[in-house]
C-alpha cells in the first residue's frame, strides 16, 4: 500500500538482501520523470577516456550535463542502469558512482555486464531517471 508522500522515498526491506551503495525500491509521488539516454566516456569534443575510472567519472559527468539540461540534478535521480563490457571493475564503478549520487539515500541500481558497446574502446554506458517534485 502507498501512502501520501511529498518526496521519494528510498527503502530497502528487510526481506531482501543487504544492498551495496543502491536501495531496492523507491516511490515518487506526482511529479515528473526525466530520463538520460546512455551516455559514455566520450567528452563534447567527441575525446574518449583512457581507462574504467576516466571513463566512467566522464559518463557520470555527462549523465549530470543530460539531467541539468532538464532542470535535475544528482538528488533527483530514482534510477540508474549501468551496462559495463566487465563486472570485475566494480569497486572503481562503485567508487566514482559515489563521488556523484547521494549516498545516504542511492538511487535504485542495475549493472549489466554486455559482450560490448557501440565502440570497441568503450567500456562503460550509464543511464539515469531523475523525479522531479510538481
Amino acid at each position: 500500500m502507498f501512502r501520501s508522500q511529498s518526496s521519494p522515498l528510498f527503502a530497502s526491506p528487510d526481506s531482501l538482501p543487504s544492498p551495496s551503495g543502491y536501495s531496492h525500491v523507491v516511490t515518487i509521488p506526482a511529479g515528473r520523470l526525466v530520463w538520460t539516454s546512455g551516455q559514455v566516456g566520450i567528452d563534447a569534443d567527441g575525446a574518449i577516456a583512457a581507462g574504467w575510472e576516466a571513463q566512467t567519472r566522464t559518463a557520470f559527468g555527462n549523465v549530470g550535463r543530460a539531467l541539468a539540461a532538464a532542470g535535475a540534478g544528482w538528488g533527483d535521480v530514482v534510477k540508474l542502469t549501468l551496462y559495463v563490457v566487465d563486472v570485475a571493475e566494480l569497486q572503481t564503478i562503485r567508487a566514482v558512482r559515489d563521488e556523484f549520487v547521494d549516498t545516504e539515500s542511492p538511487p535504485t541500481s542495475s549493472l549489466v555486464q554486455v559482450a560490448g558497446l557501440f565502440r570497441p574502446e568503450v567500456l562503460i554506458e550509464v543511464e539515469a531517471v531523475a523525479y522531479l517534485a510538481e
